[in-house]
């Protein structure tokens, strides 16, 4: 912008332009800072899920922890335990995938 044309505005209007400029930089900050980086995690999360295989290990959000031998479009069936109990979770229940590398031997 011009100087001498920033020194004859009212003061008033440098005011509220100044506000409005601060403004404009605090959503772009809380944009940035909060917003995209959520986005970007629930990217994360339902590429997670989606990518569920039969044999995976899952932890769902309420702690159980067991291997995935049935999918369906928007469940799973979970068997957990010794005595292998099978549950049904919604996809949605993921909280962590381990994938199991079936071509390596166990090692003891």
């Amino acid at each position: 912008m011009n100087i001498q044309f920033l020194s004859s505005m009212d003061p008033n209007t440098m005011s509220n332009i100044s506000m409005i400029a601060m403004l404009v930089i605090m959503f772009a900050v809380m944009y940035f800072l909060l917003y995209r980086p959520q986005k970007k995690q629930q990217k994360k999360d339902a590429e997670m899920r989606n990518s569920l295989e039969i044999g995976d290990e899952v932890t769902t959000i309420g702690g159980i922890v067991g291997r995935v031998i049935a999918l369906k479009e928007d469940t799973f069936v979970l068997e957990t335990g010794s005595d292998r109990t099978k549950i049904r979770f919604r996809r949605a229940a993921v909280q962590a995938v381990t994938k199991l590398d079936m071509e390596t031997p166990a090692q003891k």
